[in-house]
């Protein structure tokens, strides 16, 4: 960890970061780690190649003079197979999940140069999602593989319990303090060889483990591997989406009051609109539109839910490119973009980050700079003055 440190200082030295008012930029947040050899021999890159790692900021801003500029890396192990950035509510601090070590990585967003601390976490085998509670007191760390989810303290970062889920792989999660509630998805095992297909319910208060809610309408086991789950912002009773990864839809776990449970239902089929392997959801226009992105072969959906939160209506669905996983989001409504990779899978790892004008709806750029140096981006997300949390 001091050689992590000695990086960042040199990097920081080497680059400064010239202030947004200076000059046109967009600054995202991206954590990226090498190709595949396969992938490396398409691109030109022959010869052995170290594995590496590493968290860039790059200008994405399409009209800036440094488009697709990198402007400071920090390495990372190369061993740690660094997975999702998630920021606290308040954007002050980022939290960097992974799945080749249980240990996590956490950095105040305000200081200069960024200042890397590792917290270990014993006994999380994958560490996928950083979910924090609406109140930005807690946050909740979910574990693939160990069936389990680490709590914590915001402020200090202290591990202060962990909810056992046997025979689980947690993966997305969100809290509904309202109602006392979490929901967890059931996702997969980390080979990818067996997915689940419910909602975990979880009483926030005492956290224990009151049941599941099957997000299918197929025989079990129908392996649909729910992933993701957000809240409409708002929504009450809560109406909470979930994507089915392998089951190419969306669904939506709405609060009943009158039976102290949640009614499940599909929202929306995106098999019949080539929508394979649904990731990530985003809600902007206070909850009026959803976007959602498909890795297989890489769109990003928009949704319109003016008329019924609970009822999306397709607007369009966009080209990016084979992979598209996480989205970053102005907060002026203007640019999307689109990070298309996904854990390196073969057919879904193009490794370009696709700039979307969201009110032209179109694909206006592709920034390739680390397609093009032979790194995937696993996750994206801008820099605090340039990003809307998008109901995360």
């Amino acid at each position: 960890m001091k050689r992590l440190f000695v990086y960042v200082a040199a990097a920081a030295i080497a680059v400064m970061v010239i202030p947004a008012t200076a000059r046109s930029e967009i600054l995202a947040l991206v954590n990226y780690e090498s190709k595949p050899a396969d992938s490396l021999k398409e691109l030109n890159i022959v010869g052995p190649r170290d594995r590496e790692e590493g968290l860039a900021v790059v200008d994405v801003d399409p009209n800036g003079s440094s488009f697709g500029k990198i402007l400071m890396t920090i390495p990372l192990p190369p061993d740690l197979v660094a997975h999702h950035v998630f920021y606290d509510r308040h954007m002050d601090k980022a939290y960097i999940t992974a799945l080749g070590r249980p240990e996590i990585y956490v950095f105040k967003l305000n200081e200069f140069p960024y200042r890397l601390k590792r917290i270990a976490v014993p006994g999380c085998v994958m560490g996928e999602d950083v979910i924090f509670s609406e109140d930005n007191a807690t946050w909740y760390l979910t574990c693939m593989d160990s069936g389990n989810i680490f709590v914590g303290k915001t402020a200090t970062d202290e591990i202060t319990g962990e909810i056992a889920v046997p025979g689980g792989n947690p993966h997305g999660l969100v809290v509904l303090s309202d109602i006392d509630r979490l929901l967890v998805t059931n996702t997969i095992t980390g080979d990818l060889t067996t997915p689940q297909e419910e909602l975990i319910v979880i009483k926030a208060s005492t956290q224990e483990v009151l049941g599941m809610l099957k997000m299918s309408n197929q025989t079990s086991p129908s392996g649909v591997a729910p992933v993701e789950l957000l809240r409409v912002p708002g929504s009450d009773p809560a109406i909470v989406y979930t994507t089915n990864m392998f089951g190419a839809a969306l669904w939506t776990a709405i609060w009943n009051p009158a039976t102290d449970s949640f009614d499940v239902a599909e929202a929306f089929d995106l098999a019949p609109v080539n929508g394979g392997v649904p990731l990530e959801m985003y809600f902007v226009d206070n909850g009026k539109t959803l976007f959602v992105t498909t890795a297989n072969p890489g769109l990003l959906h928009f949704f319109d839910l003016s008329k019924d939160p609970a009822k999306p209506t397709l607007v369009t669905s966009l080209p990016t490119g084979p992979g598209a996983h996480h989205v970053g989001l102005t907060r002026d409504g203007r640019y999307g973009f689109v990070q298309n990779s996904f854990i390196n899978l073969p057919g879904m790892r193009d490794g370009s980050i696709s700039v979307v004008d969201l009110k032209a709806q179109k694909v206006v750029a592709s920034m390739d700079t680390l397609k093009n140096k032979g790194f995937n981006p696993n996750s994206i997300v801008l820099l605090p003055e340039w990003n809307d949390l998008a109901g995360h």
